[in-house]
């Protein structure tokens, strides 16, 4: 039997005391078959819910009421204006706003004096003709018609909106859950900015931690220096092209404005002392040097930073922060101190008067003295400052809040000092990051809370942030793909439950499926959730067997081996296979009968090394292993991308390892990949030699190369370096030596740190 579905609808609408389910839908049609119920996968989860049967049309019909028992009408005129563009904009149709209690379908929204303890928190009830919201607080009204608008688009059927009967209380548990966007390695028009502004909303989230000053760019306008915008806020990049862009004060106040209706609360980062290089290419006189530089083109930590011995630097922060300070309302200014390399302090002789006529012990002291001096000054004008957690070096500032974002140290210390920390560690938050790094589990398994602390100490740690940092993110788009979907279970983190005992996320994944419709609603451009596929490399000889594993059983695989003898078309993966000739393996994951990210591709070198036994004189870094032991012998090479779990790290050493054949042979060659990414402190070594034996004790010269590689060349790019003879000679083991550049070298920002050698694979023929 087929039935109208607004038939259908009207009379088996069903829910479930404590769940809800999904709406089911035919195009046009519905078909009979089970109880159709409403959705209520509401993300961050709510404290409690209560469903019950029925619900509430959501038409131009409904009236919106405020509730003045408590409240002035005026009060709430953000939330009801924000509910009316939703309702135009979202929905189709419009709603009309009635001063008094109506006949009509209903929204009411309620300020009340009691029965909440934050101001964030709100109680949502549905029936049948009318939907209340309360909170103490408009902020909580907002979030209320957050779940609202969930509950309008997640409930969408045959072109109208079925609210179920619900009753929802939710209170959120941290206070400040916030994300960063950074707008000056890559700058984003006002337009994005606002629609992470409502993304934010949508999501309850409550923090946009605005990045606008860096090395590669200044994006805020300031009256009394406009050579901030018009030198800083533009570089000439490597190909010549110029690239740039700012936010005019005109610009600031709409977003600023725009934000404070929705409760979001904007904190601008002005960094200091370092990440300062496009200041410093405006206003010279502001470094250790007064040389010009240029507006940086790359990425990295750059060693001109504002001079710490110049007064003439504070006044000019001073001046700036005046005018941050009139354009943004937060109470909250954060200050950076983050990545502040000391080379040109210790050259420095004011900057060394300034050491000694303060009796400060060193350069790290001096960086105390240099953010206690702008807290001070921002104290005074009312604000308090936010740094990164480089901050509790040489002495943490009282009051300063800590934002921990190497690991969860940095916070641990910060509220051990009776500060407050806010946690944004690399390890879950760091959404530049790809995910083979943080996929969206790892987000979820997120708790700000750390253990070893007591309860007071606990109660410092105000929430969380995700990060954005946008070297590599150009667009809109790429941008989008890597907030989204991972930001949805940092909203539920830091919303309703950190503690890792009292999430699910199989459940909370299942609620997510149905927040896709409501990102393609808002032109969110969203990735993946994991990385679509792992894989299992066997070593072997005379070639490794390799397993594929899709990230879940809503994925398919397809491979070929691209090699010259190999098959040319992409088939279905059913099991494992051998990989015996020198090929690349390209896998295409889909979902859904589409492809699901990007086409994946492993290369691979036969060679008469593979699964060797390999013994190292240094252990290679824990953080870049290759896969162990077995990373330089498993035929697997590396890409340009580092971080692809193919290269072996050696962090300010050399390498040396001897190969074990098990028996002798002959050989003509030994060659190896290196990799070079100078902003990451990666060089070409400066060369590689080789030595033999046939008992492991008396060794003999095989022969060395040297690189003769530019190391001041940028870019990420892979060198072979090869010992090649013209005769086999015989031998079992083969010892190999690398050396290191040492330190990074003296022309570069991080000139004196350890440099790395990363190599991926030792070939043998």
């Amino acid at each position: 039997m087929i039935w109208s579905g607004k038939i259908v609808f009207a009379f088996l609408l069903i829910l479930c005391i404590n769940s809800c389910s999904d709406i089911e839908t035919n195009n046009e049609e519905l078909i009979v078959t089970e109880p159709v119920v409403a959705s209520c996968n509401i993300i961050p989860k709510p404290e409690h819910l209560y469903a019950d049967s029925g619900f509430f049309q959501l038409n131009s019909s409904v009236v919106i009421v405020v509730d003045n028992r408590f409240s002035t009408v005026q009060e709430l005129n953000n939330e009801v204006e924000d509910l009316q563009n939703f309702a135009k904009n979202k929905l189709g149709f419009e709603l009309e706003q009635n001063s008094k209690l109506s006949n009509n379908p209903a929204i009411y929204l309620s300020i009340v004096t009691d029965g909440f303890l934050k101001k964030e928190a709100y109680e949502i009830s549905v029936d049948s003709n009318i939907i209340n919201i309360e909170s103490m607080h408009p902020a909580g009204i907002s979030r209320g018609l957050a779940t609202l608008k969930q509950l309008a688009l997640l409930n969408k059927f045959e072109g109208n909106y079925f609210i179920p009967n619900v009753n929802i209380m939710d209170t959120p548990e941290f206070e400040h859950r916030g994300m960063l966007l950074d707008c000056s390695r890559h700058f984003f028009s006002k337009e994005v900015i606002l629609k992470y502004i409502d993304l934010l909303a949508l999501y309850k989230m409550n923090v946009l931690h605005w990045h606008l000053t860096e090395d590669q760019g200044w994006r805020l306008a300031i009256d009394k220096y406009p050579k901030l915008t018009e030198v800083g806020a533009f570089r000439t990049e490597m190909d010549g092209s110029q690239y740039g862009g700012y936010y005019t004060k005109e610009d600031i106040k709409e977003i600023v404005t725009y934000a404070t209706k929705k409760h979001i609360e904007i904190i601008p980062e002005i960094e200091l002392p370092g990440h300062s290089q496009a200041a410093i290419a405006a206003y010279p006189y502001l470094s250790c040097t007064g040389n010009q530089v240029d507006v940086a083109n790359d990425w990295g930590v750059f060693k001109e930073i504002y001079c710490a011995g110049n007064d003439s630097v504070f006044i000019f922060l001073k001046d700036v922060l005046t005018e941050v300070i009139d354009l943004f309302p937060s109470k909250y200014i954060h200050i950076g101190g983050d990545e502040a390399p000391k080379v040109r302090w210790e050259e420095c002789k004011k900057c060394q008067k300034r050491i000694n006529d303060n009796n400060l012990k060193d350069e790290q002291e001096l960086q105390s003295y240099f953010i206690k001096r702008i807290q001070t000054f921002l104290n005074a004008k009312g604000k308090q400052i936010i740094g990164w957690d480089e901050i509790l070096e040489g002495g943490l500032a009282d009051g300063a809040i800590v934002q921990s974002w190497r690991g969860m140290e940095g916070g641990k210390e910060a509220v051990k000092h009776g500060n407050k920390a806010i946690m944004s560690p690399t390890s879950h938050a760091y959404f530049d990051y790809d995910l083979k790094a943080i996929d969206l589990e790892k987000v979820y398994s997120f708790n700000p809370i750390p253990k070893g602390l007591t309860n007071a100490e606990e109660g410092l740690i105000i929430g969380g942030e995700c990060n954005m940092w946008t070297e590599h993110v150009p667009d809109e788009k790429t941008l989008d793909s890597k907030v989204f979907p991972r930001i949805l279970a940092m909203s539920e983190v830091l919303w309703s439950a950190s503690d890792v005992k009292q999430k699910n996320y199989t459940e909370f994944n299942k609620r997510l499926q149905k927040h896709y419709t409501i990102l393609d609603n808002y032109n969110v451009h969203y990735g993946e959730e994991s990385v679509p596929m792992t894989y299992f490399l066997k070593p072997s000889q005379p070639g490794p067997y390799m397993t594929l594993y899709p990230y879940d059983s809503t994925i398919q695989l397809k491979y070929k081996l691209e090699c010259e003898s190999c098959d040319t078309n992409f088939i279905d993966y059913k099991k494992t296979f051998r990989i015996l000739e020198t090929s690349i393996l390209k896998v295409q994951p889909y979902k859904n009968k589409k492809k699901y990210g990007k086409l994946i591709e492993i290369p691979f070198h036969n060679h008469l090394g593979i699964n060797r036994n390999v013994n190292y004189s240094n252990e290679y870094s824990e953080w870049y292993t290759a896969g162990g032991k077995e990373g330089l012998v498993d035929s697997k090479l590396g890409t340009l991308d580092f971080r692809d779990g193919s290269w072996q790290g050696f962090w300010g050493s050399d390498l040396e390892c001897v190969i074990d054949f098990e028996k002798a042979n002959n050989y003509s060659s030994v060659s190896a990949n290196f990799y070079q990414y100078s902003n990451s402190w990666i060089f070409i070594p400066e060369e590689m030699s080789a030595q033999i034996s046939n008992d492991g004790v008396t060794w003999s010269n095989w022969g060395n190369t040297s690189s003769e590689t530019d190391l001041k060349q940028r870019g990420k790019f892979i060198k072979t370096l090869i010992i090649n003879h013209n005769q086999t000679k015989s031998f079992r083991y083969l010892k190999i030596k690398v050396k290191n550049v040492g330190k990074v070298p003296s022309w570069h920002e991080a000139a004196g740190s350890d440099a790395w050698i990363f190599i991926d694979e030792i070939i043998v023929k």
